[in-house]
C-alpha cells in the first residue's frame, strides 16, 4: 500500500506543482482547478462552491463522501490549491492536494465512521479568502460540523539538529530537527490530536501537537492557513503541517520544487493521516 500510494501522490504533484497564481498564472490555475475536479468527479458528486472576490468569481471544490452513520456531523479535510506568484508550491500547497485526492480514493472505497467534505480552497494565499467563504456559509446555515483539518505543507523533512525554529517560546518545548509533523488545534480538538497522533505514529512518522487558546491569536503563526476563519467562527479545527518557513526554506520561492520534497515522509503521513481519520 504504502509503495502505490508514492506513486499515486507522486502523480498528482506532477500535475499540480506548476505556477497558478489566480492572476498571474491563470492558465497553470484554471488547469490545477480541472485536475482536482477530474479526481474528485471519479469518487462522487462534485460541487462547486463559488464565491466573489475583487469583481471575479472563484471555486472552492467540494466532495462529500457519505460515512457509516449518516446522523453524525461531517469532518471537513481542506487544502489549498493556489500558489504565490513565480513559484510553483510544490510543498506549498502541493502535497496537501495530493493528499486531499488520496484521502478521496481512500474513503470511497471504505467508508469512514462520519460523513467525510473534501474540499480545494481556492485564494488561501490572498488571505485565506475562500475558506473564509465557505466556513460563513456555513455558519450562515447553523450547520454542524464536528471537525475541520487543513492540510498546509507536509513534504518537506529534514534530519539535521537545529533544522527546525519556533515562534518565541516554543524552542525550548519541541525538537530541533524538522522530521516531524505538526498538530495545531483549538484546545477542545485535544482527543481528536491524540487520535491523529495514533495514526501517524503506526504509520511511522513522528507528530508533535500543540494545543492553543483564543483561536490561536497569541501566537500568530498559528494562524495562517485555512483553519483559521473556522476557528474564528466557533468550529473545531486542526491545523496539520511541516511548519511552512519555520523548516523549509523553498517557502514562496521558485525553489520550491518537486525534487525538494521527501516523498517517503509525505507517504507516511498520508498513511497516518488515513489510519488517524479511520479513528474519529
Amino acid at each position: 500500500m504504502e509503495t502505490r500510494l508514492e506513486e499515486a501522490l507522486r502523480e498528482h504533484l506532477e500535475q499540480v506543482v506548476r505556477d497558478r497564481d489566480p492572476y498571474l498564472a491563470s492558465a497553470g490555475h484554471f488547469f490545477v482547478q480541472q485536475y482536482i475536479q477530474h479526481q474528485f468527479a471519479q469518487w462522487g458528486p462534485v460541487e462547486a462552491h463559488t464565491f466573489e472576490h475583487r469583481g471575479r468569481r472563484h471555486t472552492n471544490w467540494v466532495l462529500h463522501l457519505p460515512g457509516q452513520d449518516p446522523d453524525r456531523p461531517p469532518i471537513l479535510v481542506g487544502a489549498h490549491y493556489d500558489a504565490v506568484p513565480g513559484s510553483p508550491g510544490a510543498d506549498d500547497n502541493g502535497t496537501g492536494v495530493a493528499v486531499l485526492l488520496e484521502l478521496a480514493r481512500a474513503f470511497s472505497r471504505v467508508a469512514p465512521r462520519s460523513p467525510l467534505r473534501l474540499i480545494a480552497f481556492d485564494l488561501e494565499e490572498s488571505g485565506l479568502i475562500g475558506s473564509r467563504h465557505y466556513a460563513e456559509d456555513l455558519h450562515q446555515r447553523n450547520a454542524p460540523l464536528r471537525l475541520m483539518i487543513s492540510l498546509e505543507m507536509l513534504g518537506y523533512c529534514c534530519h539535521q539538529p537545529h533544522s527546525q525554529r519556533y515562534p518565541p517560546g516554543l524552542q525550548y518545548l519541541y525538537p530541533s530537527q524538522g522530521n516531524y509533523i505538526a498538530q495545531i488545534g483549538s484546545w477542545t480538538t485535544i482527543p481528536e490530536m491524540v487520535r491523529l497522533w495514533r495514526g501517524f505514529r503506526s504509520a511511522g512518522v513522528r507528530s508533535q501537537w500543540l494545543p492553543v487558546v483564543q483561536q490561536g491569536r497569541p501566537v500568530p503563526d498559528t494562524r495562517r492557513s485555512d483553519h483559521a476563519p473556522f476557528w474564528d467562527l466557533g468550529y473545531p479545527a486542526i491545523l496539520l503541517t511541516d511548519t511552512a518557513n519555520l523548516r523549509n526554506p523553498h517557502y514562496h520561492q521558485p525553489s520550491d520544487t518537486l525534487n525538494t520534497l521527501d516523498l517517503s515522509f509525505l507517504t507516511q503521513v498520508g498513511l497516518g493521516l488515513i489510519q488517524g481519520l479511520r479513528g474519529l
